[in-house]
């Protein structure tokens, strides 16, 4: 559900020097997750600035062998194994990411769900799709998806699927919940600055190697090279969901990948979503469940938040935003 971010992000070289020659910029980009991740660090030299990447790449994988679906021994294969069978206890860690998971999509009113995974595949997007789905079909794919049938006990640590082929996922949230986790890391062996860019989920904090703000340029979604905002990122996080890659079309209406796992419908009506928050966790969910919502109500609820903002782009590549977006054209 997750697209790639169309945000043109902080200009860069591999290795960088600040005018001083006091502090290094070092950069390394590398397959995590099943996806590119861009790492980024300030550092007083090389040495140690790549030192400070391999440890965030440890971070990382381990956040990976904890979540992934596509490890067979990993907490989430458990608990979907046992889905309808029994409880399975899992690491504090893995309980409180659920739990927020959970809490994700109370306030998006299910938007965001972790049980999207038990939605039967009935869509493709890779050109193969020559019919709609019936709508028996789309409504016969849901039928095991609701956030409220994964049953959390705070006491015993446990995770119980109600329903038998019930799964969950974190492929709207693990990547920038692994960013997260990186930057904590760094942040706590005292790295200056940096960029962590999960395949879209970016985090920064500090600054450049320079002093100066790490910037993102806001891309229009149909055109790449083309960007219509510059907007500084200090001590934030951002992620866009968008149709521009994966969709199909039937009889004049485009449907995107991302769907809305209370309906089984691809959503209509946005071509792209930027989140900004603190939290790439945050920014990763919010991200899919505004895209979902849509314009009148995904801002609605942006704006009800504190410290979350969101630029929107709709089908007719008009842009939106939410109360605290002051955009530099």
């Amino acid at each position: 559900m997750r697209a790639v971010l169309y945000v043109l992000s902080f200009f860069f070289f591999s290795i960088g020097f600040s005018q001083d020659k006091k502090l290094v910029t070092v950069h390394r980009a590398m397959e995590l997750m099943g996806s590119r991740f861009d790492i980024t660090v300030v550092s007083a030299n090389e040495d140690l600035g790549y030192i400070n990447i391999d440890e965030a790449t440890a971070e990382i994988q381990r956040i990976e062998n904890m979540i992934s679906s596509w490890k067979p021994d990993s907490e989430t294969s458990l608990i979907n194994a046992n889905a309808g069978i029994k409880p399975v206890k899992v690491s504090a860690e893995m309980f409180m990411l659920i739990e927020r998971a959970k809490k994700l999509s109370e306030i998006t009113d299910g938007a965001f769900d972790i049980s999207f995974a038990s939605m039967d595949e009935i869509w493709s997007f890779d050109g193969s799709m020559v019919r709609m789905p019936s709508k028996k079909e789309i409504e016969n794919s849901v039928k095991r998806v609701g956030y409220e049938k994964i049953i959390l006990d705070p006491a015993e640590k446990t995770v119980f699927l109600a329903e038998k082929g019930m799964k969950i996922s974190f492929g709207a949230i693990g990547k920038g919940y692994a960013a997260d986790k990186a930057k904590e890391l760094l942040v706590s062996k005292q790295v200056l600055g940096g960029i962590i860019n999960a395949a879209g989920d970016l985090t920064t904090w500090g600054t450049k190697a320079t002093g100066e703000k790490w910037l993102i340029g806001i891309a229009n979604p149909l055109s790449e090279e083309k960007i219509f905002s510059w907007l500084p990122i200090v001590e934030s996080s951002v992620a866009t969901s968008g149709n521009y890659e994966k969709y199909v079309v039937f009889n004049g209406v485009k449907y995107s990948h991302i769907i809305d796992p209370r309906t089984g419908y691809p959503s209509t009506g946005i071509n792209s979503v930027s989140i900004f928050a603190k939290s790439a966790e945050i920014c990763d969910a919010l991200a899919t469940a505004v895209y979902i919502l849509g314009k009148k109500e995904g801002l609605a609820l942006i704006n009800q938040l504190g410290d979350t903002e969101a630029i929107l782009v709709d089908d007719a590549n008009k842009v939106h935003k939410s109360s605290g977006i002051l955009l530099n054209n």
